[in-house]
């Protein structure tokens, strides 16, 4: 595969995987310049950039490049004055950042080719708050008895809020902690590609043998495996085989097992047997926690109000925190000063995720589709028990999310008085402080926007 395709394919990937503010501030103007020996030289344009895809994005572009071309095994960053890509000799400084430098050791820039764990996770650079304390706690307890104590453990929230962080660094404790057993991170789309590619060559036990030898199985994102059912059977009985031989099993989903449609019951039987534990959206106090370790980590200072601001506005997850932190520390290394608290809002506001318009009608079909009733009775005027609880939650998302007059809601909504909307509101105010389970069915119902 020539250069321009490989990187072609690998930029979609890494797209997927990075904010839109972050693609666009590293990845711009970046190419491959060669392919040597299983090495990768990627062009970049100064040493600020080399620097924050070496220390940041490293492992996310080696483990997209692998993906496409299993002969990839490194990849290095050279600075060049040439950013049009082209094959003239670039201009190259000694310094250049290669994945077998002594300034980087190997094993802190590769993913484990045997177990799939990234080494950067682990539970000492895990920030705990009201977020995730519950599902942090349930992780050292498996860690102290693996196979024993929750299991299975599934762990579920919503993307960017840091599930996969938790059950690799769990991974990487278990693997410290035994250094004997084998122990397999792996997402549910490789284990799904393994499955299929296993049937193909006619392979089956040995993909049989392969997972069954594990002593932790750890499956990232469960939700990908909706539609394949063959697979879902296999991952059926594999679950069966590494249970009744005490094998610790970790899952993680971005929503509760029993509201996947499309994941068989009897797996969902099997998930609820141990413990399922959420991690929610971090509250403010967490965040400016996360952003206090992260510029603990890359080195760096920032003005208390920037970081505060940072906090208070970026809510929707730790990967977009992070990464508009990126943007804030790029921003001022490229002007060479510190960034004004308005010059930040400004980065923000530029840079912030284009608003998706939600109807009335897009909202009503989100709630009735999750509690799987016809959108047609909430505007009936029925009583019934399986109604009126997606009615009034409809009606709370409607005011609290979208800032939606009672009145105008009341009129959408069947033409019910707005007396009758603000009521339905205040109960579930009122509700959601006493009942965990609503509270889980809000986010997952926001989490579809």
């Amino acid at each position: 595969m020539d250069n321009k395709e490989l990187w072609d394919k690998a930029l979609v990937d890494i797209e997927l995987e990075v904010s839109k503010a972050n693609f666009s501030t590293w990845f711009k103007n970046t190419h491959i310049i060669k392919q040597e020996a299983g090495t990768v030289s990627v062009s970049v344009q100064n040493e600020f950039v080399r620097d924050w895809l070496s220390n940041k994005y490293h492992s996310t572009v080696l483990r997209v490049l692998r993906n496409i071309s299993s002969d990839v095994r490194g990849v290095e960053y050279v600075i060049t004055k040439n950013d049009r890509g082209d094959k003239s000799a670039p201009v190259i400084k000694k310094d250049v950042f290669s994945p077998f430098s002594p300034e980087l050791p190997l094993q802190d820039t590769y993913i484990g080719k045997e177990d799939g764990l990234n080494p950067r996770y682990i539970f000492d650079s895990f920030i705990i708050g009201p977020f995730n304390e519950l599902a942090h706690a349930a992780a050292q307890a498996v860690q102290k008895k693996p196979g024993i104590m929750y299991n299975p453990l599934f762990i579920y929230g919503s993307t960017g809020y840091g599930k996969t962080h938790l059950i690799q660094a769990l991974g990487n404790g278990l693997k410290k902690q035994n250094p004997g057993k084998k122990i397999q991170y792996v997402s549910s789309e490789k284990f799904s590609i393994d499955y299929v590619t296993s049937l193909g060559n006619n392979r089956v036990n040995e993909f049989k043998e392969k997972y069954r030898k594990y002593d932790v199985l750890i499956m990232d994102d469960i939700q990908f495996l909706v539609g394949k059912d063959k697979t879902q059977e296999e991952l059926f009985h594999l679950y069966n085989a590494l249970y009744e031989n005490n094998k610790q099993i970790i899952f993680s989903s971005d929503k509760h097992p029993n509201y996947i449609n499309g994941l068989e019951d009897r797996l969902k039987s099997r998930f609820g047997s141990g413990m399922i534990v959420e991690i929610t959206m971090p509250e403010y106090e967490s965040r400016l926690a996360i952003l206090r370790e992260k510029m603990k980590q890359q080195q760096v200072i920032i003005p208390d109000e920037i970081v505060q601001y940072i906090a208070e506005t970026i809510q929707s997850s730790i990967r977009e925190l992070e990464g508009t932190l990126n943007l804030v520390v790029c921003q001022a290394q490229l002007k060479n000063k510190t960034l004004s608290l308005n010059e930040v809002k400004t980065l923000i506001k530029n840079n912030a995720k284009p608003t998706k318009p939600v109807s009335i009608k897009d909202v009503v079909k989100t709630v009735t589709t999750f509690y799987n009733i016809d959108e047609r009775v909430i505007y009936e005027k029925t009583r019934r028990k399986e109604v009126v609880k997606p009615r009034q939650v409809l009606m709370y998302i409607l005011r609290e999310d979208f800032n939606i007059s009672y009145p105008l809601i009341g009129q959408k909504l069947g033409g019910r008085d707005h007396t009758t909307v603000i009521h339905s509101c205040e109960k579930i105010k009122v509700d959601i402080k006493t009942d965990m389970l609503l509270v889980q069915e809000i986010e997952q119902i926001r989490a579809l926007f």
